[in-house]
């Protein structure tokens, strides 16, 4: 419509009220060329300044920021290096770690749940709250914060309960800082064989010491991507890293019989006032350790409170002369090489001269002519030197080295050493030391050694290699015994009359004190003179005890070995004995046992 069409229209009267509206035209100008290039010009720059930073920023800062945003995102978890359980043969407790907590503090970020951002708590505000929880004097936290802004150590060895509730604090600027620590629940009671770690966690002796590689647990980082919100997101897992690693190392010691040797043992040197003792334990089928206890002992959670000398087990690791536990062997190494017969003779004057050397029976007294068992029941030194002059020095010192006397044995205890012999040569042209050696002296070896030799004895003829481990399992498993092993050595059965020879010992000799109604026992006691750098000491020696059960069916070796006891009457059937009574009472009801013929009345009666 024109402007005509308008103007003949007649305008509406206005409101009363209200003003009139004016219309306003706006006349459109046309837009100079210059402005539009510089609008273009800036549009244009924007858009190429924004292209170059995207460039910039994907492809020069892209690795920059993408490592950023991960460090951001992804989680790390550094494992603590925690080391495997050690259990027993039944599955009980011996080292496990344990977690535990450091607490420390940073005094310039100390603040409450619910304070207004940056309101900043003094330290005394701190130790108000952290004292009862600590149960540490608030004197002491303030002190130890007092002038210092930031890594201050409160506490250590935080027991998870109290680190929970410390946790539960919510103070800003209160970290705590987990780490493993190991613990040995029986105390001593494994502490000769198990060892322990330094503060350090590093191992120091025993088990901890030499299976230090198997002890250590499978750990690896964990890196894991968590989503805007914190959901832990299932990508950037690597295949394997939550493997959780539950094995544990089993031994093949039993804490029940171990607690019964180590008691009966630390009762008897401390009632002879000897330097120390040492027990042994071994299934003679497999040369698995049931028990294998020493003493004096120490606490391994409190290592640092003892000598180091007792941080090994001398009955692996020292050398001694055994004296007459060893004469069972040297009539096995007789009967091997036909030079005695089972059923024959020697004549004990009580005393010989050997290469211008005397040599005397403990008792300074003969006994006539007697047969083998009769030797082992009085101990007659003389007539062992008749027995083993049938033997030739050359293939008797062959015996000695065959059964491994100068020889570390096979064995998983840390620390073994091996034995000493003296040459061949000295043997064939120095004739007392075959005749020493025929009572067990003039050479020297371990009790673990020792036990190891009467295992054959007791297994026809087997040397099996002592051991007090069964290996790694996982979960509640637990791994059986293994079985029978060993080199054949002795003949079966020249063996199982030796075994019979020992048995008259506790039935009519030096190992009476041993007896059990109905169980039939072999054994064989031991004095031994002790030597120091060659010379032998006066007045000092090692009493011993070496036993075999049951006769008929032989499965256990117990050894008895106690160091410069004091006494007049100090033997190996007065002090020794005693000890290994008590121990094969246990062995009897831990491994059920049963009697081997019928218990006379008045043996139960007395009973």
């Amino acid at each position: 419509m024109g402007s005509q069409g308008l103007q003949g229209r007649r305008a509406p009267a206005p409101r009363k009220g209200r003003r009139p509206r004016r219309n306003q035209v706006v006349d459109f100008q046309p837009v100079p060329p210059r402005r539009l290039w510089i609008v273009y010009g800036l549009l244009a720059a924007g858009l190429s300044g924004l292209a170059l930073r995207l460039a910039w920023v994907q492809v020069i800062q892209g690795n920059e920021l993408l490592n950023r945003a991960r460090a951001i995102q992804t989680q790390t978890i550094t494992p603590l290096g925690r080391r495997r359980t050690i259990v027993d043969r039944q599955g009980r407790l011996v080292a496990l770690d344990e977690e535990r907590f450091t607490v420390w503090a940073h005094p310039r970020y100390f603040s409450f749940p619910g304070d207004d951002i940056g309101r900043l708590r003094s330290p005394l505000d701190v130790a108000r709250k952290l004292s009862p929880v600590l149960a540490k004097p608030m004197g002491d936290l303030l002190k130890a914060m007092e002038g210092r802004k930031s890594g201050v150590k409160l506490t250590s060895e935080l027991d998870p309960e109290t680190a929970q509730r410390v946790r539960e604090l919510g103070i800003s600027g209160v970290d705590l800082e987990a780490y493993p620590q190991r613990v040995y629940p029986q105390a001593g009671l494994f502490a000769n064989v198990v060892g322990f770690l330094n503060l350090e966690r590093i191992p120091q002796a025993g088990l901890e010491q030499s299976r230090d590689r198997d002890l250590r647990r499978q750990e690896a980082s964990r890196s894991l991507r968590r989503g805007a919100d914190g959901t832990p997101l299932p990508d950037g897992l690597k295949p394997g890293v939550l493997y959780g690693d539950d094995l544990k190392l089993q031994l093949t010691l039993d804490a029940r019989l171990q607690q019964v040797t180590q008691m009966a043992l630390a009762k008897q040197v401390k009632k002879w006032k000897a330097q120390r003792g040492a027990v042994l334990v071994m299934d003679v089928s497999n040369g698995e350790l049931l028990a294998l206890a020493s003493t004096p002992t120490y606490n391994p959670n409190q290592f640092w409170k003892y000598k180091p000398g007792l941080f090994r087990e001398w009955s692996v690791q020292d050398l001694y002369e055994p004296g007459s536990t060893f004469k069972p062997i040297n009539l096995a190494i007789a009967l091997q090489e036909n030079a005695i017969d089972p059923s024959g003779k020697v004549n004990d004057s009580g005393k010989l001269t050997i290469g211008g050397w005397p040599i005397f029976n403990h008792d300074r007294k003969g006994n006539g002519v007697i047969d083998f068992p009769t030797v082992l029941q009085v101990s007659s030194n003389v007539g062992m030197v008749e027995a083993m002059r049938r033997v030739q020095p050359a293939r008797f010192w062959h015996w000695l080295h065959t059964l491994g006397i100068d020889n570390t044995p096979d064995t998983d205890l840390p620390g073994a050493v091996a034995g000493q012999l003296k040459s061949l040569e000295t043997f064939k042209t120095q004739p007392i030391e075959p005749a020493t050696a025929a009572f067990g002296q003039g050479f020297n070896l371990t009790p673990l050694k020792l036990i190891q030799l009467h295992a054959m004895l007791a297994n026809g003829g087997r040397l099996v290699s002592p051991h007090i481990t069964r290996g790694l399992r996982s979960g509640d498993d637990l791994a059986s015994a293994p079985p029978a092993s060993g080199v054949q050595l002795i003949r079966p059965a020249i063996a199982q009359t030796v075994l019979n020879w020992m048995e008259t010992v506790v039935e009519k000799g030096s190992g009476r004190g041993v007896q059990i109604p109905g169980h039939r026992i072999g054994g064989k006691t031991g004095t031994a003179q002790k030597a120091r750098n060659g010379v032998y000491v006066s007045g000092a020696k090692i009493t011993s005890f070496i036993a075999h059960l049951p006769i008929n069916n032989p499965r256990y070796v117990v050894l008895v070995v106690i160091d410069e006891p004091k006494g007049e009457n100090a033997y190996g059937s007065t002090v020794a004995v005693p000890v290994a009574k008590q121990i094969i009472e246990a062995l009897l009801v831990l491994e059920k046992i049963p009697p081997s013929r019928s218990v006379p009345t008045t043996a139960r009666q007395s009973s």
